[in-house]
C-alpha cells in the first residue's frame, strides 16, 4: 500500500484543469465551471503514472492480457470487502457498459426486457434500447432506496408473455440491471436490500447484472456489499473497473465476473471482446488497485469533506435546494423542485455558468433535479454554488 496522505482534490488549480482536453473541459465554453460529467479534478495517483510511463518507455503498447487485472481486483476485493474474484469466473471487457451489453447478449434476446431503477445512469437506457431490448422501470422510492413492491411489479411486467402476469415456463427471459452504488443518487444499497432484490429476481426468473463501477468510492458511514458475495447470486453477473475510483476513464478496461453457476455462460462471450480493453488501461488499473490504495483513501477523505462542504454551502446560499448527502460515488443529486424552474440545469448554465446534468436525463423521478460532480476542489465547489445561487 502506498502512503499517500495529501488530498488529491486540492492539487489542481482551475488554470491547470482548463488545459485538459477531455470532454469535461471541452464541451462547454471556457467561462463555464464544468461539474457535469463523471471525471475528477485530480492528478493521477503516482503508481499509475509510473506504471503507464514505464510501459510507454519500454514500448509495451501491444494487446491487453487480463490475468493481472483479475488478480489485482481479487486482492483489492479481498482486502476491502472480504470477497474473492475467482479467475475462472472472470473476463476482461472494454469497459463496464460494453461489458453489460455483452453479458445481456448472453442472457437475453432481442425484444426481452431489462429492468432498471430510475433515476439512473442515462446509458442504461441508451445501450439497452440500442441492442433491441425493452426497458422496464422500477423507480427508487422517495428516499432513493430500492422498493421491493416496485421491483416485484417490474419483474412481473418484464417476464410476462401473456395476460396472466404470473411466471411460467413460457414467459420471456428478462434481466435486472442493478446500479450499485447507485448513480446519480449516491445510494449504497444495504445487504438486506440486495438480498430482498435477489429473492424477487429468483422468484420471477430474472437474471441480475450488477454495475459496480463505483464500488471503491463508498464514503464513511456506509459499506459496499459486492453483489456476488450474497447467497442466491450464483446465476448473476457483476461488472467492475478501477476507472471511476482512480479517474481512468480514458484508459479503457473492466472486468466481468460471473456467479458460480454463470461461469459457463461467461465463457461463451465472443473472444474478440477481450481485444477491446486498452493494454495501457489494464496496466494503469492494475497499478491503482495494487499500489494506489493510499491515494484512494486520501481521495475518499477529500470527498467526505466535500459532501459536508456542499451541504453547508447549499444551506447558506440555496436553502430551497434539498440535498441528501451521498453515501457513495462523487455525485450529488440535488432536488431543485422548490426553485420553480422549468429546467434547473439550463438555468444554472445560462445564468450561472455552471454545467450540471439535468435530472430528466436519468429517467422517471429526475424531473426538477440536477446531478453535480463533487470531485473538485473546495474552492471550485464554493464558486459553483455561489454562481448557482446568482442564477435564481
Amino acid at each position: 500500500m502506498d502512503t499517500y496522505t495529501s488530498n488529491p482534490l486540492k492539487q489542481c488549480s482551475l488554470d491547470e484543469l482548463r488545459r485538459r482536453t477531455s470532454a469535461k473541459w471541452r464541451v462547454h465554453p471556457g467561462d463555464v465551471l464544468p461539474l457535469w460529467i463523471a471525471e475528477m479534478d485530480v492528478p493521477l495517483a503516482e503508481p499509475v503514472v509510473e506504471a503507464v510511463r514505464a510501459a510507454v518507455e519500454a514500448g509495451d503498447t501491444g494487446y491487453a492480457m487480463g490475468e493481472e487485472y483479475v488478480a489485482a481486483l481479487d486482492a483489492f476485493a479481498a482486502e476491502r470487502w472480504g470477497w474473492r474474484v475467482h479467475p475462472e469466473r472472470a473476463a476482461i471487457v472494454p469497459d463496464v457498459m460494453m461489458g453489460v451489453v455483452e453479458v445481456l447478449k448472453l442472457i437475453t434476446s432481442p425484444g426481452d426486457a431489462v429492468v432498471v431503477n430510475p433515476p439512473v445512469y442515462p446509458p442504461f437506457y441508451q445501450f439497452v434500447s440500442n441492442m433491441g431490448r425493452r426497458v422496464v422501470e422500477a423507480p427508487l422510492d422517495e428516499e432513493g432506496r430500492l422498493d421491493p413492491d416496485t421491483l416485484a411489479s417490474a419483474f412481473r411486467t418484464a417476464t410476462a408473455s401473456g395476460s396472466s402476469g404470473e411466471p411460467s415456463g413460457e414467459d420471456r427471459r428478462a434481466a435486472y440491471l442493478l446500479c450499485s452504488p447507485h448513480n446519480p443518487t449516491g445510494t449504497v444499497h444495504t445487504a438486506g436490500e440486495l438480498a430482498a432484490a435477489t429473492e424477487l429476481a429468483a422468484e420471477w426468473g430474472v437474471r441480475v447484472v450488477a454495475d459496480e463501477i463505483h464500488a471503491p468510492l463508498v464514503l464513511s458511514g456506509a459499506r459496499h456489499v459486492p453483489y456476488l458475495s450474497l447467497p442466491g447470486t450464483e446465476r448473476a453477473f457483476s461488472l467492475m473497473s478501477a476507472s471511476k475510483a482512480w479517474n481512468l476513464a480514458g484508459l479503457k478496461a473492466a472486468v466481468a465476473v460471473a456467479g458460480s453457476e454463470s461461469a459457463a455462460e461467461l465463457k461463451l462471450m465472443p473472444e474478440e471482446v477481450s481485444h477491446g480493453p486498452s493494454h495501457l488501461g489494464v496496466i494503469g488499473h492494475v497499478a491503482g488497485l495494487r499500489h494506489g490504495t493510499g491515494w484512494l483513501d486520501a481521495l475518499l477523505a477529500g470527498l467526505d469533506g466535500n459532501r459536508k462542504l456542499l451541504d453547508g454551502l447549499l444551506r447558506e446560499h440555496l436553502p430551497d435546494v434539498r440535498y441528501r448527502q451521498q453515501q457513495g460515488t462523487f455525485l450529488a443529486w440535488l432536488d431543485c423542485r422548490a426553485l420553480g424552474l422549468a429546467d434547473p440545469a439550463a438555468a444554472f448554465l445560462e445564468r450561472g455558468r455552471v454545467a450540471l446534468v439535468p435530472g430528466t436525463a436519468f429517467g422517471t423521478g429526475g424531473e426538477g433535479f440536477v446531478r453535480l460532480n463533487t470531485a473538485t476542489s473546495p474552492e471550485i465547489l464554493e464558486e459553483a454554488v455561489r454562481r448557482m445561487a446568482s442564477a435564481v
